[in-house]
């Protein structure tokens, strides 16, 4: 099927030969920087891990398929603005080096014109980050995180304590200490409210999950204690089967556990664990708004390398690949030091992921101005 000549003539007017050029330059550079710096960091991380691959006999199959296979995309994906930046400065500063910004500059293109192309490219890794951050990368990190928990490092959890959750409207539970290998907690109470008012207190030595049937749980020498006004009734027994709407996958959170969901995922647990009151939940919201800051940072960094490179120097790139690493390792250095706020409560998640994009929004906004024009 043929594009209609009409939207050709428009594709042509907005996208030029010079726009392709600079798209084609950029998306190339970006992507030829992913796999260079990526090749190094695999060996890296290949001879960190050898002995402990070694040591539990994992096999060639599931090192380069579970695991680096899902290991490259993850790393590229969260280093984007590194490599973005390396991009544009790298490229950006060859072409202002053979006079070829100048010659654009010469024949009546606006530095603002300029950006066009670059825009264009950082829309495209904008979009490419977070499709591949919110859905794509999640599923691959089950079957990482799933090989080193195997192979190199235990990350599941086995035992929760002072668990307290809300497992329906105005049912509380609570579990002194849930162990894992059994699906046990101990110390467990069930607390009914209505209207704010205690209507029911149940008491039990111990609570287990039954792993055949769905939120079917059993309590073990339990007390019920139920209140009516002024009235109180109180019921003994050595075995109760119920259903509470809670699993043990609710309050066993796996370090990294919030790699392993897509954003939609992510958006329905933090949900649910709000309204049960779980408080846990901060490192779950960090990664929900981090994926959508980072696919933002491509165009704020994009702005500030082409601002800085597109200045011929005596020096070369340089310095302009000095001052880009410089920030884009600071942007990367300053949203971990965000995400510990926010992890401390200190500041609110979404907040601590947008700073860093707003801080070096307005470094950008200030190198735009001082760029040649």
């Amino acid at each position: 099927m043929k594009m209609p000549q009409q939207i050709k003539n428009r594709l042509s007017r907005y996208v030029n030969r010079i726009d392709r050029y600079i798209i084609a330059k950029f998306l190339g550079t970006y992507f030829f920087t992913i796999v260079l710096i990526l090749s190094i960091a695999v060996v890296f991380d290949y001879n960190e891990r050898m002995d402990k691959f070694m040591q539990h006999n994992a096999p060639w199959s599931a090192i380069i398929f579970d695991y680096y296979a899902n290991f490259i995309p993850y790393f590229a994906n969260l280093f984007s603005p590194l490599f973005v930046f390396i991009a544009v400065i790298f490229f950006t500063s060859k072409l202002a080096e053979n006079s070829e910004i100048i010659a654009m500059f010469a024949a009546g293109m606006s530095f603002k014109r300029l950006l066009r192309p670059y825009m264009i490219s950082a829309g495209v890794i904008a979009v490419l980050t977070f499709c591949l951050g919110a859905y794509i990368i999640p599923q691959g990190s089950v079957t990482r995180i799933n090989f080193e928990d195997k192979y190199y490092r235990p990350r599941k959890v086995s035992t929760a304590r002072n668990i307290q959750l809300e497992v329906d409207s105005g049912v509380i539970a609570y579990i002194d200490r849930f162990e894992n290998y059994s699906k046990t907690g101990y110390r467990f109470s069930l607390d009914k409210f209505r209207d704010k008012q205690l209507v029911s207190h149940l008491t039990a030595r111990s609570i287990t999950y039954d792993t055949t049937a769905y939120h079917k749980w059993t309590v073990k020498d339990y007390m019920i204690r139920q209140m009516d006004g002024m009235k109180e009734t109180i019921t003994k027994g050595d075995r109760l089967d119920t259903i509470l709407f809670m699993e043990p996958a609710d309050f066993l959170v796996m370090k990294d556990q919030q790699q392993m969901m897509t954003n939609p995922q992510l958006s329905e647990y933090i949900n649910r664990q709000r309204q049960r009151g779980f408080a846990n939940i901060k490192e779950f919201e960090i990664e929900y708004h981090k994926r959508i800051a980072m696919s933002f940072a491509s165009f704020i960094l994009t702005l500030i390398g082409v601002s800085l490179a597109a200045k011929k120097t005596k020096g070369g790139m340089g310095l302009h690949l000095g001052i880009g690493l410089g920030l884009s390792f600071s942007y990367i250095l300053f949203q971990t030091v965000a995400s510990s706020f926010a992890v401390s409560g200190s500041m609110p998640p979404i907040v601590a992921m947008w700073v860093p994009n707003i801080l070096y929004a307005v470094i950008a906004f200030y190198l735009y101005r001082m760029a040649p024009k």
